[in-house]
């Protein structure tokens, strides 16, 4: 299995974007290297799981076949 990497691309901006929203502004004055390798640990952490949770969605989508019906059903009905 290959890396998708527009998926890994938007996983490591998405990521980003929660860390630097969430963390940065607080910690900005007591930034130092180890800090930073947190905030990078973080980060990879962060960024492997939004890539599996993108891969896992979209996959089983794909697979599913649920993309060419358009069946999107975001509440159970009893039909």
């Amino acid at each position: 299995m290959s890396l998708d990497q527009l998926r890994l691309g938007e996983a490591a901006v998405e990521s980003a974007l929660v860390l630097g929203v969430s963390t940065l502004p607080a910690a900005w004055h007591a930034l130092d290297s180890t800090l930073a390798t947190v905030f990078a640990a973080m980060w990879l952490l962060l960024a492997s799981g939004v890539y599996a949770l993108h891969a896992v969605t979209f996959d089983c989508f794909r697979l599913t076949g649920q993309r060419r019906r358009r069946i999107f059903s975001f509440t159970r009905s009893e039909e």
